[in-house]
C-alpha cells in the first residue's frame, strides 16, 4: 500500500509499505480521506518536531477487516475514525472503539474528530437559548462551531472575519451580522446589536494574537470567552487585569482526554448521520495521495473560497 511521510520541511515522499494487520480490538480501515488539520501546519513549515514524521488523524474510511475481539463493525461498514498518526495512507489501522458509524454520508466529509473539537466547545460552554454569541474566524473550525451555536437558538450571532469570502459563507450558514474588522468595530457593532450589554458569549477561532486583543472587549461582565483557536508560535498576551475584572469564565476549547474526544465524536457523528450538520458547504479542496504537498501549501495559503482540504485515496 502507498502512505505519506513528511521527510522534512514542506516536503512529503510517497512509499510502498505492507499493509498493517489489526491487533484484537482495532480494525484495519480502507481510507477515504483524511483532512488536513491546521494543528499539523506548523510540522509541515518545519516549526515543530523531528523527521520523517507520520501525521494524519482525521481519518474516514470503509471497515475492511476487524480485530476477532471486536464485535461492533464489521467489513463494509462505513466510518468516521481518529487516528494518531499514518492517516495520509491507504489503510490504516484504528481501535474499533475510536470508529463511529457514517451511514450515507459522503466519506469526504465524514470527519468525525474535528466535529469532535466543535461539539465540546460548543457543548463545555453551554449556549443558552437567546444568548447573543460572538464568534471570531469564519474559518472550517468557526464554521463548525457557527453551526453547532446555531442549532442551541441564540438570540444574535455575529460573526467576524477579515475575509469577505468567509463572511458570505458565514451569513449563508445563518449568522445574525457579520463585521469585516478590517473596516468595522467589532466593539462598536456588539455593543449596538446587543444594546451596550456585551455578548454572552464569545468563541475565539483564529488562533492569533488580534483575536485576543478584541475578545475581552465584545464580551459582557461575568460572560465566557472561549478559545477555539490553535494557538502556535510566539507566545500570546491577554488583557488579564481587564480579564480578571469582567470576571470572565475562561474556557479552553481543546481536549487531551480520550474520553472526551470520544463523546464528541459520538455525538457530531449522531448529528451529520441524522443530516442536523452538512460539511458539504466547508469540504472545499480535495487532492489525490499523490499530491499531498498541495494540499498543505493551499492550506496555508488559505485562496478565496478555502474552507477545508482533504486527502482522497
Amino acid at each position: 500500500m502507498r502512505r505519506a511521510v513528511l521527510t522534512g520541511p514542506g516536503r512529503f515522499e510517497i512509499e510502498e509499505v505492507a499493509r498493517p494487520a489489526p491487533a484484537p480490538d482495532e480494525v484495519l480501515v480502507r481510507v477515504a480521506a483524511c483532512g488536513v488539520c491546521s494543528s499539523e501546519l506548523a510540522g509541515f513549515a518545519g516549526d515543530a518536531g523531528d523527521y520523517p514524521r507520520f501525521i494524519g488523524h482525521e481519518v474516514s474510511g470503509t471497515v475492511v477487516e476487524a480485530g476477532p475481539e471486536v464485535t461492533t463493525l464489521g467489513p463494509g461498514d462505513p466510518v468516521g475514525c481518529w487516528v494518531t498518526s499514518h492517516g495520509y495512507a491507504e489503510f490504516v489501522t484504528v481501535k474499533a472503539a475510536w470508529c463511529f458509524p457514517a451511514g450515507g454520508v459522503p466519506l469526504d466529509e465524514a470527519l468525525a474528530e474535528p466535529l469532535a473539537c466543535a461539539v465540546n466547545a460548543v457543548e463545555e460552554t453551554d449556549v443558552r437559548l437567546g444568548d447573543d454569541v460572538v464568534l471570531i474566524g469564519a474559518g472550517f473550525m468557526g464554521n463548525l462551531v457557527q453551526a453547532l451555536v446555531g442549532l442551541r437558538g441564540p438570540r444574535q450571532l455575529i460573526v467576524a472575519d477579515t475575509r469577505p469570502d468567509a463572511l458570505a459563507r458565514a451569513a449563508t450558514l445563518g449568522a445574525t451580522r457579520v463585521v469585516d474588522v478590517r473596516s468595522e468595530s467589532l466593539a462598536a457593532v456588539v455593543a449596538e446589536e446587543t444594546g451596550g450589554r456585551g455578548a454572552d458569549v464569545t468563541f475565539e477561532a483564529t488562533g492569533s494574537q488580534g483575536a485576543l486583543d478584541v475578545v475581552g472587549e465584545t464580551t459582557r461582565m461575568s460572560g465566557k470567552l472561549v478559545l477555539v483557536g490553535f494557538h502556535q508560535g510566539a507566545a500570546r498576551r491577554i488583557n488579564l487585569a481587564h480579564w480578571n475584572w469582567m470576571a470572565f469564565g475562561i474556557v479552553n476549547a481543546h481536549y487531551r482526554d480520550v474520553d472526551a474526544i470520544m463523546r464528541g465524536m459520538s455525538v457530531g457523528m449522531r448529528l451529520l448521520t441524522a443530516g442536523r450538520l452538512s460539511l458539504a458547504p466547508l469540504v472545499s479542496h480535495r487532492f489525490p495521495l499523490d499530491r499531498v504537498n498541495e494540499a498543505f501549501e493551499t492550506a496555508r495559503a488559505k485562496p478565496e473560497g478555502f474552507v477545508k482540504a482533504v486527502v482522497t485515496m
